[in-house]
């Protein structure tokens, strides 16, 4: 298991702590962030146009809206600006930045927020927390042979680290389409607490193979993440 590593960044409003950083390359950096915060104080930390704050006024729970507060604000702090940066969604509903020439992938659960970017490399982070309920859902996106593969067909952690996996991926494609169960399979692997995994993708332009790196975060909570051109 990875422990976050503890640091403030301040901005004229607001100090953000717990934040775990990890520099992939020279063009990438993957950051983990716990929200502490209130709204009112991530709201103090962002510049917002009125399309934004219409657009978040139509979230109808507490914790949605501090997801989409936390994910920008962990955007800019790894941006290195207090300015304001401006961020949409593409026609498959991947995110990008309109003002910026960076690849970008977003993921929340319960308290974490997530973030990728890279100058040269499309990305794609999920960060999820491990529940038992996984076993339910386990045929839904891993196939017999997949399942085979595993070290236990009722490994949580294994079942989760195959999920993170295939969101990533399902990210870093960043096209509509491509289905969890059909078109990724994960190779026989060993769970542990960090690691790496391979997958084959069936994409339209053919077959690739992918390594999406796993770690787990404070014991509960998993991630997956891919950087690939």
């Amino acid at each position: 298991m990875i422990n976050l590593r503890y640091f403030y960044i301040h901005f004229s409003k607001i100090g953000m702590p717990v934040v775990f950083t990890k520099h992939i390359d020279e063009h990438t950096i993957l950051s983990v962030w716990k929200i502490e915060e209130t709204e009112q104080e991530l709201f103090a930390g962002l510049q917002l146009k009125d399309h934004e704050l219409e657009f978040i006024a139509t979230f109808n729970n507490g914790k949605r809206l501090l997801h989409w507060l936390s994910t920008r604000l962990l955007l800019r702090t790894m941006l290195k600006t207090s300015d304001y940066i401006a961020t949409g969604l593409d026609e498959h509903g991947k995110p990008f930045l309109l003002n910026r020439d960076y690849h970008i992938s977003l993921s929340h659960s319960f308290d974490y927020a997530a973030v990728m970017i890279s100058k040269d490399k499309q990305v794609g982070v999920d960060i999820e927390l491990v529940k038992e309920k996984v076993l339910r859902i386990r045929n839904k996106f891993m196939t017999d042979e997949e399942l085979a593969g595993l070290p236990s067909a009722d490994n949580v952690s294994a079942l989760y680290i195959c999920w993170c996996a295939k969101e990533a991926i399902f990210k870093w494609h960043g096209r509509k389409g491509l289905e969890f169960k059909r078109d990724m399979v994960i190779k026989p692997f060993v769970a542990a607490e960090q690691g790496e995994i391979t997958a084959l993708v069936s994409l339209p332009d053919g077959e690739r193979q992918l390594t999406v790196h796993y770690f787990k975060v404070d014991a509960a909570y998993m991630l997956g993440y891919v950087a690939d051109k």
